[in-house]
């Protein structure tokens, strides 16, 4: 721009020809007749460049953007994330994270996969505030996708963060990852802050005020911490758990983790979170898990003892043998008509009789189901044998897996020597010895049965008790000392042998 107005004014004032002009500012002629043609200057188009070193990985970034369009919507790559990769899997490739950042920028901008979000800064004292949220994360179950909830506490002072996986957000959960995460940090916080999710709040009041449920009140009153709670819709008050939750999603589940079962995900999470300790957060001058160290001096100490995370019900056994908690139905080992407690957690359910767990569950999370054990009805079904068949209790013990081929076999074999009814009675005695022996061993005799060609129940109650005489240890020799003075010698029979006749008959008399 001040070129051009040079050239205008020299143009004009000084030599008036373009030569002149040219000779005196030491520029093109070409430049001199743009000027005065324009005051303004044409934008300079910007010659594309050669990547030599990006362009080995330009596929496989591309490949990873592809994939990522499939992908959660924050369970994508980073631009470090690639970088990361690429360094790992392609160690031939040299190309620098900044590269890799200015390509990936433009072409996340190009597909619309690039989001922007702004954080506030704010300082905060050692124990003094943690911020408690929600996060969902996709996992591979045994090869199927399923979605897991994760619970994560931040310490807002030094960064640390507890993260824990459920099947579901219900407030048992809730309230167990609590206790975990203190047991994490050393101590429990001050304040911890909140939006408004339904295991802690009730009903939103005016203002910052909130009527809390029963059991959160309880539960902050043990550990001796207070609440605070965020403005509805307004996530950014607890900017930095949502900050955490993001980060710790894109390092640590990215790609999505493939597991066989909810604890290992639990220790893939406990990992990560280690893994996160020696971490530098922008800004500070010393690791996260030198900060977790000095923020346990100011933490509160922790309960000597834990708070009853169960959710207690007090039904009674129905006409199907079953106890009603929350909208689900469980089998349970008692007359109908039995007064119980039932204590509902996170993950299970147990059913109380006079101080004793007479039934525990796996947690149904669906609606109006019932969840049912075949042990609990083989006293009823002894008396109606029929009914065994098509119940509901056998349909779910084949479902997951835990009626053996051989028991069909078995009970085939049964009906047929001894009848429908007779032989379906006696698979039921059969059943029956698993709560002496366990179902380990009786469905072990059952196939040695089997392979003897035997098919009876006293068959496989004699091969239980051989199993159980061949894990006795042997017993060591006993001296039986002064005993042996009743010893005696053996008793020979040459004497009777001398009545025998001397004569051989040869004629048979008839």
């Amino acid at each position: 721009m001040e070129l051009y107005e040079q050239i205008r004014r020299e143009y004009e004032h000084g030599g008036g020809t373009i030569r002149a002009v040219a000779r005196k500012l030491g520029v093109h002629r070409r430049e001199v007749r743009k000027a005065l043609a324009s005051a303004m200057p044409p934008e300079r188009k910007i010659p594309e460049r050669e990547r030599p070193k990006l362009a080995a990985a330009i596929p496989f970034i591309e490949a990873v953007l592809e994939a990522d369009r499939k992908a959660p919507r924050k369970q994508r790559h980073t631009a470090h994330r690639m970088w990361m990769r690429l360094r790992r899997e392609m160690p031939e490739v040299a190309v620098a994270e900044s590269t890799v950042r200015q390509y990936v920028r433009q072409r996340k901008a190009a597909i619309g996969l690039l989001g922007l979000e702004t954080f506030v800064p704010q300082s905060y004292t050692w124990g003094g505030e943690a911020q408690v949220d929600w996060y969902e994360g996709w996992v591979e179950f045994d090869g199927e996708s399923r979605k897991a909830y994760l619970f994560c506490l931040r310490s807002m002072a030094s960064g640390g963060a507890f993260h824990r996986a459920y099947p579901h957000a219900n407030q048992q959960a809730f309230l167990e990852a609590h206790e975990l995460a203190f047991a994490y940090f050393g101590g429990v916080f001050r304040v911890l802050r909140y939006d408004n999710l339904k295991s802690a709040v009730k009903k939103i009041l005016r203002g910052h005020q909130r009527e809390e449920t029963a059991r959160f009140i309880a539960f902050r009153s043990h550990w001796g911490f207070e609440s605070d709670f965020c403005t509805p819709g307004e996530g950014h008050e607890k900017g930095g758990v949502e900050g955490e939750g993001g980060q710790f999603r894109r390092n640590h589940l990215v790609p999505v983790p493939k597991v066989r079962n909810l604890e290992e995900l639990n220790l893939l999470l406990a990992a990560g979170s280690k893994e996160d300790e020696s971490r530098v957060i922008e800004g500070r001058a010393q690791s996260i898990g030198a900060g977790m160290i000095v923020e346990r001096e100011h933490l509160l100490p922790v309960a000597q003892e834990g708070f009853d995370l169960a959710s207690l019900h007090f039904p009674t056994v129905n006409g199907s043998g079953c106890v009603k908690a929350l909208t689900n139905l469980y089998s349970a080992p008692l007359p109908v008509g039995t007064a119980v407690e039932v204590k509902v957690y996170s993950a299970y359910v147990e059913i109380w009789h006079q101080g004793k767990c007479v039934a525990r569950h796996e947690r149904c999370f669906e609606r109006h189901k019932k969840v049912l054990e075949l042990e609990h009805y083989l006293n009823a079904l002894s008396k109606k044998p029929g009914a065994l068949a098509g119940s509901t209790a056998l349909e779910q013990c084949r479902a997951q897996g835990r009626w053996p081929a051989s028991y069909d076999q078995f009970w085939g074999v049964l009906r047929e020597r001894q009848g429908k009814q007779e032989g379906t009675r006696a698979m039921i005695d059969v059943l029956l010895l698993a709560r002496e022996h366990g179902p380990g061993r009786v469905r072990q005799a059952v196939e040695e049965a089997l392979e003897l060609g035997c098919s009876d129940v006293g068959a496989v109650r004699y091969l239980l008790n051989v199993g159980n005489l061949k894990q006795l240890p042997p017993h060591a020799p006993v001296d039986i000392g002064a005993l042996n003075r009743y010893d005696r010698p053996q008793p020979s029979l040459e004497d009777y042998d001398r009545l025998r006749p001397n004569w051989v008959a040869t004629e048979v008399i008839q």
